[in-house]
């Protein structure tokens, strides 16, 4: 897709956002293949979420590289340790990508950055497993429940990306990018999550991790479609892995 000057002039960004875009789309042009899909899935106008399950740190620039040709500028409340990885961190910046520091008193930051461009009719990227994902397997874990609480109190379209391959571009906590040969990168963006049950009710905790389980539960079951494999019938859970990550060879 080739953004038009008058989409771009449309999009709400800071002066040198094209620019970086514009770079971020010429490498990925040279480093990868795109198997995308489901771009009449992504609002053209108007507010919304976009949620997607994380491999890797260059899932935000698939994401974005995703998002942009699809003529929306996304923002990214991201983990701020991504801020500090070379190269990804500079481009986060450079495109007013939001830094989250969970446990902080900068972490209500982020949020309030995020419900200002949805305010203003543009979209926000999110991770709801907040880090990259701890299983084994490189499936989507339990998530935190800042995604759902956010949506729910914009109501605005929470739209699921799946997304696989980057991490065969940079390895789960890899810093080095392996270009070569050039790697396919599956995105898929599915119809709006029905959370209209969910906005029914007070928002609680029980609520909130319902609506998180479902965002999680469509994220599977796509990426699951991608993979064509099945996901393990119960999803890693942090909170019960006080031990740190299992160690095991990631997939390639």
């Amino acid at each position: 897709m080739r953004l038009t000057r008058e989409k771009k002039r449309r999009m709400n960004v800071p002066v040198g956002y094209h620019w970086a875009a514009a770079v971020l789309r010429f490498f990925f042009a040279q480093w990868t293949r795109k198997d995308w899909h489901g771009s009449e899935n992504i609002p053209t106008e108007g507010a919304f979420i976009a949620v997607s399950n994380h491999v890797t740190y260059a899932d935000p620039l698939a994401l974005a590289h995703f998002i942009y040709n699809h003529g929306r500028a996304p923002r990214f409340l991201a983990k701020s340790g991504l801020f500090r990885v070379p190269l990804i961190g500079w481009i986060l910046r450079r495109l007013d990508q939001v830094p989250v520091f969970r446990g902080s008193k900068r972490a209500k930051d982020a949020v309030d950055a995020g419900n200002s461009f949805l305010e203003r009719g543009d979209m926000i990227a999110l991770f709801p497993e907040g880090t990259l994902t701890r299983d084994p397997d490189l499936w989507p874990m339990v998530a935190r429940t800042g995604a759902a609480r956010m949506a729910l109190e914009a109501g605005v379209p929470v739209i699921p990306v799946a997304q696989w391959g980057a991490h065969r571009l940079l390895a789960r906590y890899g810093k080095i990018l392996k270009p070569f040969p050039r790697k396919t990168i599956t995105m898929i963006a599915g119809p709006p999550i029905d959370l209209s049950d969910m906005r029914s009710r007070p928002m609680n905790a029980d609520v909130l991790r319902e609506a998180t389980d479902l965002i999680m539960d469509t994220l599977t079951n796509m990426l699951e479609e991608i993979r064509g494999e099945q996901a393990p019938a119960e999803r890693y859970d942090m909170r019960r892995h006080t031990h740190g990550l299992v160690r095991r060879k990631d997939m390639s």
